[in-house]
């Protein structure tokens, strides 16, 4: 199989509008565009049945000590784990390409609604259900798709990586809401093939080039 993207280049920054926050010289964080970015893929096996679309972050912080703390930095050699940012389920085995904007276009405090979206195809939870859980204003269900916004602290630029799996199965068998890690292993009996492009992003000014 192979993916691309008219959004942004392989293994390239990506654009602000596809992320959550952007730099501010006076907050240091401002809200972004949040748009979901294009994707293609193509060279699927025929017997594709259905498409799974997954973004994850493997490069978040294991521990949130220093995070956006003033006068301190997250190394960057601190263990990391993974931060997933889609979930999409039960794509048509007919479609090859997302449009640019067509899950996300903005920002939805306490999350967009799901887990039922766009022509059949069904969206799990994000891990900013879990970031903003004690957050009162900010604290939801955050179905699809929602963007980079690693700490503006972290010493170590982060890396999107977008995978698309084709499976042998119309539908995945998980009901209600679900989760990046559940989607994972509801279809490591099925994937029939899968392809991947990665972006990268900061919100550090001294990883700015």
């Amino acid at each position: 199989m192979k993916l691309r993207s008219d959004s942004f280049q392989n293994a390239s920054p990506i654009p602000e509008r596809f992320a959550f926050g952007r730099i501010d010289t006076v907050n240091r964080v401002a809200l972004a565009g949040n748009v979901n970015p294009h994707l293609a893929w193509s060279d699927a096996p025929e017997e594709t049945r259905s498409y799974v679309v997954l973004c994850v972050d493997p490069d978040v912080p294991s521990q949130a000590d220093d995070v956006n703390q003033p006068g301190k930095q997250v190394p960057a050699s601190l263990e990391r784990c993974d931060f997933y940012h889609w979930v999409l389920v039960d794509i048509p085995a007919e479609t090859t390409e997302i449009p640019e904007g067509s899950y996300a276009n903005g920002i939805t405090p306490k999350g967009k609604a799901g887990p039922l979206s766009l022509d059949g195809t069904r969206q799990g939870l994000n891990d900013y259900t879990s970031y903003f859980a004690q957050d009162r204003d900010m604290a939801g269900d955050y179905f699809g798709y929602d963007g980079p916004c690693p700490p503006w602290n972290d010493a170590l630029i982060h890396r999107y990586f977008f995978t698309v799996y084709a499976l042998d199965i119309d539908e995945l068998p998980l009901q209600g809401k679900f989760t990046g890690a559940d989607v994972k292993a509801a279809i490591a009996p099925h994937v029939l093939a899968q392809a991947s492009l990665h972006g990268t992003y900061t919100l550090n000014p001294d990883c700015v080039a």
